[in-house]
């Protein structure tokens, strides 16, 4: 899937052990870099953690 800036994504799974983020948790796609399969986001509880698809995290369309 492809993401552009401004889409709204939820949490399905991420696989950082040390992350308060929970699945269902909304935020902003900030960036998304199609050659590493980061997706960099702005979680509405403030977190800045970025997503790697490539590695086992995985989102939704909100």
């Amino acid at each position: 899937m492809t993401y552009k800036q401004g889409d709204r994504i939820a949490l399905v799974h991420t696989t950082d052990a040390h992350t308060e983020l929970e699945p269902g948790d909304e935020g902003t796609v900030r960036r998304f870099d199609t050659g590493l399969s980061i997706l960099s986001v702005n979680w509405d509880s403030g977190s800045t953690l970025s997503m790697l698809l490539d590695q086992g995290d995985e989102v939704r369309p909100a």
